[in-house]
C-alpha cells in the first residue's frame, strides 16, 4: 500500500502547483537565440519625421531575440522580435529566401515582428523619403541592414539548433497604459483618465505564451500589446517601453528571453510620455501584467499549424499633376521628397502600381490558440474584428514581417488624418490613401487563411 499512497501524495501535489509547474509531458521542442543589433556607427534613426542628425548613443541595446517552436509531428514555427521600427519588404524577401534555402522554413513557417520603437535604425528601402538622406546616409544605411539581415538569418538557426524538449502554454494579461490618439488630445489625457473619460476602441489585452524546459524551468516567454512604442524621441537607441519589459522579465527570470510583439497599436499612444522615467514606468506595468499571467497559463498540445498569404490591396488615387509639381517645388519636407520622386516616376513613363501584395499569416497553436499577424501598422479595429470573427481567445499582431504603410479600417480610412492618409506620404506609398474596401479585402482573406489551416 505505501507505494500507492505515495503515488497518490506526489499526484495530489502537482495538482495544487500553479498551472504551468505541472509536471506535463514535454512533447514539444523548443531553441532560444538572441542577439544584439545595436549600430556601431552613428546612422540616421527611424520614426520621427522631425529627426534633424543620425543617432548620439544608446540608452540600451537593440535585440533580436527568437523562439523556435517543434510539434510531436515535426511540424516547425519560428517567432523573431526585434527592437526596430519595422522591416521593409526587401529584407523580407531577402530573409525568406534565405531561410526557405538554409533551414527549410516557408513563409508561413516564420513571423519577423517588430517593436516599433522609434529609436532604431532606418533600414533599407524604408523611410527614404522622410529623411535628408544624402547618398553617404544610405549607403551606411544599406551596410548595416545586410548586416542586420544575415544576422537574423543567423540567429534564427541558432535558435533552431538549439532545441530541446519543452512545454508550451498560453495566458492573456491586461495593461492600462494605451490611449487611443484619435479621440484624446494628448495634453488633455491625464485629466480625462483620472475622470474615467478617455474616448475611442483601445486593446489593452496582453497575450502570453510561455516555454518551459521539461524540468519545468521557464526559459522563453512571448507577449504582446497593442500601443506605439513612443514615449522617447531622443537620439539614443533604445528599445522603448517594449525594451523595457523585455529586459525586466530577463532580469526577473535569470536565462529567459522576452520576446515582445506589437499588437494592433497604430491609433494607440502611451501617454503621458517623453520621459525616461514614464518609458521605464510603462515597461514594468508591462513586465507586471506578464508576471501576473505566468503562473496561470495553460499547456498546449504539441500541435502546429501554420499558413500565409498575400493580398493584393488596392492603392487609391495619386495626387493631381499641378499639385504634385507645386509640393515638389515646396520647402524641403518629407512630403516635398515624395513629390519630387513621384513626379520623376510619372515622367519616366513607368506606371504607378494598382495593387499592394500585402503579407499575412495564421497559426493555431495546440489545436486551439490562433495568432494573427499583418504587415504595416494595423489600427486596433481590426483586434476587435478579428476577434469577433475567430473568438476572444485569438491574438492579433500588426507590424509582422513587412511594414509598408499604415492599415486603416474602413472607418479610420474615411475619417482620414494621419493613419488614414497623409501618413503614405511618409512612408512613399505611390498614392494619396489606400483605395475603399481595404478592410473587407483583409478580413476576406484572413478568414479564408484561417479555414485553411490543418488542410
Amino acid at each position: 500500500m505505501l507505494p500507492r499512497l505515495a503515488t497518490l501524495w506526489t499526484t495530489v501535489c502537482l495538482l495544487s502547483l500553479p498551472g504551468w509547474a505541472v509536471a506535463a509531458e514535454a512533447t514539444w521542442k523548443a531553441g532560444i537565440a538572441k542577439a544584439v543589433i545595436t549600430p556601431q556607427e552613428p546612422i540616421w534613426m527611424a520614426g520621427y519625421g522631425g529627426r534633424t542628425k543620425v543617432a548620439e548613443g544608446k540608452e540600451m541595446d537593440l535585440f533580436i531575440r527568437v523562439v523556435a517552436l517543434e510539434d510531436a509531428s515535426g511540424e516547425r514555427a519560428v517567432i523573431l522580435s526585434s527592437d526596430t521600427l519595422g522591416f521593409s519588404k526587401f529584407i523580407y524577401d531577402t530573409v525568406a529566401e534565405q531561410v526557405q534555402k538554409d533551414y527549410g522554413l516557408s513563409r508561413a513557417q516564420f513571423v519577423l515582428g517588430a517593436s516599433h520603437t522609434h529609436c532604431g535604425p532606418v533600414l533599407r528601402d524604408a523611410l527614404y523619403d522622410t529623411y535628408p538622406l544624402t547618398p553617404e546616409n544610405i549607403e551606411q544605411t544599406n551596410k548595416y541592414s545586410d548586416w542586420l539581415t544575415a544576422e537574423v538569418v543567423k540567429t534564427i538557426g541558432v535558435a533552431l539548433k538549439n532545441m530541446q524538449p519543452a512545454t508550451v502554454s498560453h495566458g492573456v494579461g491586461d495593461a492600462e497604459f494605451g490611449v487611443n490618439r484619435r479621440t484624446n488630445r494628448e495634453a488633455d489625457v491625464p485629466k480625462l483618465r483620472e475622470g474615467n473619460l478617455l474616448l475611442g476602441p483601445v486593446d489593452h489585452s496582453v497575450p502570453v505564451l510561455a516555454v518551459h524546459d521539461a524540468g519545468g524551468k521557464l526559459v522563453a516567454v512571448v507577449f504582446g500589446y497593442a500601443c506605439h512604442n513612443t514615449v522617447m524621441d531622443y537620439y539614443l537607441w533604445s528599445g522603448d517601453y517594449a525594451g523595457f519589459a523585455q529586459n525586466a522579465l530577463e532580469a526577473e527570470h535569470p536565462g529567459v528571453t522576452a520576446c515582445f510583439l506589437m499588437g494592433c497599436g497604430a491609433d494607440q499612444n502611451p501617454l503621458p510620455r517623453r520621459s525616461v522615467e514614464l518609458a521605464k514606468k510603462y515597461g514594468t506595468m508591462l513586465a507586471t501584467a506578464v508576471n501576473a499571467v505566468l503562473p496561470n497559463v495553460s499547456p498546449l498540445k504539441s500541435k502546429i499549424e501554420t499558413n500565409h498569404a498575400y493580398i493584393p490591396l488596392k492603392l487609391g488615387p495619386m495626387m493631381a499633376d499641378e499639385e504634385l509639381k507645386k509640393q515638389a517645388a515646396a520647402s524641403p519636407n518629407y512630403v516635398q521628397r515624395w513629390a519630387a520622386r513621384m513626379l520623376k516616376w510619372k515622367e519616366s513613363g513607368k506606371p504607378f502600381p494598382e495593387t499592394y501584395q500585402y503579407p499575412i499569416q495564421a497559426w493555431r497553436l495546440g489545436g486551439e490558440q490562433l495568432m494573427l499577424t499583418m504587415g504595416g501598422e494595423v489600427v486596433v479595429d481590426y483586434a476587435h474584428r478579428f476577434k469577433a470573427d475567430f473568438g476572444d481567445q485569438a491574438w492579433v499582431f500588426g507590424y509582422c514581417n513587412d511594414v509598408m504603410a499604415y492599415i486603416p479600417s474602413q472607418r479610420v480610412l474615411m475619417e482620414g488624418g494621419y493613419e488614414g492618409q497623409s501618413s503614405m506620404w511618409v512612408y512613399g506609398m505611390p498614392c494619396l490613401r489606400w483605395a475603399d474596401g481595404i478592410e473587407s479585402d483583409i478580413a476576406k482573406g484572413m478568414e479564408q487563411l484561417v479555414n485553411q489551416l490543418g488542410k
